[in-house]
């Protein structure tokens, strides 16, 4: 995920124009990498497991052949109510094993006889039918999924169901389709998903807005989303009420946030229209979001708040990318030492409970430091410094992390320079030039030479420790030579 672009030879005159440009350019590849999708998946409700289906036909589940799935189909469609609702809660239980679904599908007109009870005028028969239906769109394999595609109009329509139970059912198969098959979302598209998905999102019932987040968010991560679906949402009144349901305070649902924080996600990564989510007040949402993680944080060992504190981090550091943000003050809107305080506190989080989140916190710091004195003033002002270095160790992708926030700093000028130092750094940086990896002492090289140029004292106590002999090890590093040497010029001619 965090590889970067491998550089050619440089010039070897360095000045902070040039070493800004290498890495704006590394950044974009970074911005690129932030913007990964996670993997799609399923989700399935089910009140019982196989093994506890005790009734009619069920013993047999296993090896159910087409006549079984035949007589439960029959059986389904005639006598009194109860023997039908009992007959397809035994072909539900039945369609949770994989060969019983691909009998099923293959039986000709058991879906027509599936869709006839789905859309039958009692409410038990149909709620069973939908199981059915949910059953069959968690199959992992896609043909069961196309062979749903008579059904999804109907799911479709029965969102706006008065049943909360019902609706939520409907999405999350719908959610599980989706994902699956692309002749699904070109069926539903234009029999108007987007408009029924946001008269959902009213809903003051917490599991269908939930489910609603897990559908929305699989459609979002279609390949053709960006191009034929986003657009369509954007459109709508559906981000309005993503950002409504993330304005923190005692209404934030912990399970509904989450749903929709990636389903933003997902938005900002496709760049359709960010700058419509910034006017509708993003970055100020999820800088107050931020806040209040950090205060959670504080208040409980919760291990389930990076949950949402993944996205939230994700979207924030993409948002901040983007060129609208200086035409609305959005930096302004997160205010400075507020956010880089809550960061922080985010960032020890993780390091003592979840580590494979702390690139996505030196990441949003990153892009705040990026082009924003302000924000590298609040680091310095809160002695944040230390902290950051010490995290140094951890991984040679948190090193990189790190030492590129130190570089936004440094290229600020003289002042910022002079604020970083004397302290820990160049100790700090004299023990990362010790390290094999290649990105991590480019990364320092980069943060030397700034340090170098802007404080020039700095250059007789890297000479005093041993400095140049730390340099030698990587003078024969393709990717590096050049930097090696300017900055050994650097430090003879200082």
């Amino acid at each position: 995920m965090w590889s970067r672009r491998q550089g050619c030879l440089r010039p070897v005159v360095c000045g902070v124009e040039e070493l800004r440009r290498r890495r704006r350019e590394r950044e974009a590849v970074l911005r690129k990498a932030r913007r990964e999708q996670q993997l799609v998946s399923k989700r399935l409700l089910r009140d019982d497991a196989p093994e506890e289906a005790g009734e009619g036909c069920v013993s047999a589940i296993l090896g159910e052949t087409e006549l079984q799935v035949q007589q439960l189909l029959w059986q389904a469609q005639r006598g009194t109510e109860e023997k039908r609702e009992r007959a397809l809660v035994s072909l539900r239980r039945g369609l949770q094993h994989p060969e019983t679904q691909q009998t099923f599908i293959r039986l000709e007109g058991s879906m027509r006889t599936l869709v006839g009870l789905l859309t039958s005028n009692q409410a038990l028969l149909q709620l069973e039918a939908a199981r059915c239906l949910h059953e069959l769109s968690h199959s992992e394999q896609s043909t069961v999924a196309e062979a749903c595609l008579p059904a999804t109009s109907y799911l479709l329509t029965y969102l706006s169901s008065h049943s909360s139970d019902f609706i939520e059912l409907c999405l999350y198969t719908l959610g599980n389709l989706i994902v699956e098959s692309e002749a699904v979302r070109r069926q539903l598209l234009p029999q108007g998903i987007v408009p029924a998905l946001a008269a959902c999102i009213q809903s003051p019932h917490v599991a269908v807005l939930e489910a609603l987040g897990f559908t929305l968010s699989q459609l979002l991560q279609a390949k053709e989303a960006p191009q034929t679906i986003i657009p369509s949402i954007l459109a709508s009144t559906l981000p309005q009420h993503m950002l409504q349901l993330l304005q923190p305070g005692p209404k934030l649902n912990p399970g509904v946030a989450v749903e929709f924080a990636w389903c933003l996600h997902y938005i900002i990564c496709s760049q359709v229209s960010n700058s419509l989510l910034i006017a509708h007040g993003a970055l100020s949402t999820l800088g107050l979001l931020l806040l209040d993680l950090a205060e959670a944080v504080q208040r409980s060992e919760d291990a389930g708040l990076e949950l949402l504190a993944c996205p939230v981090l994700r979207c924030v550091s993409n948002l901040l990318t983007e060129a609208e943000v200086e035409t609305v003050g959005g930096q302004m809107q997160l205010r400075d030492e507020r956010v880089v305080a809550a960061l922080f506190i985010l960032l020890q989080f993780f390091f003592q409970k979840q580590p494979s989140l702390l690139p996505e916190g030196l990441w949003l710091l990153n892009n705040l430091t990026a082009n924003s004195p302000s924000f590298c003033t609040s680091l310095l002002s809160l002695d944040l410094i230390e902290p950051l270095l010490q995290l140094l160790p951890l991984s040679n992708v948190v090193s990189v992390m790190v030492l590129t926030v130190l570089c936004n700093v440094a290229e600020k000028g003289p002042a910022y320079c002079q604020r970083l130092w004397p302290g820990p750094l160049l100790p700090a940086l004299l023990q990362t030039l010790f390290f094999s990896d290649t990105e991590v002492v480019g990364q320092s090289l980069e943060l030397l030479h700034l340090l170098f140029l802007y404080q020039p004292e700095a250059v007789q106590v890297f000479l005093q420790q041993s400095g140049l002999q730390a340099l030698e090890r990587h003078q024969e590093e393709a990717q590096l030579q050049d930097r090696v040497y300017a900055l050994q010029q650097a430090a003879l001619q200082g």
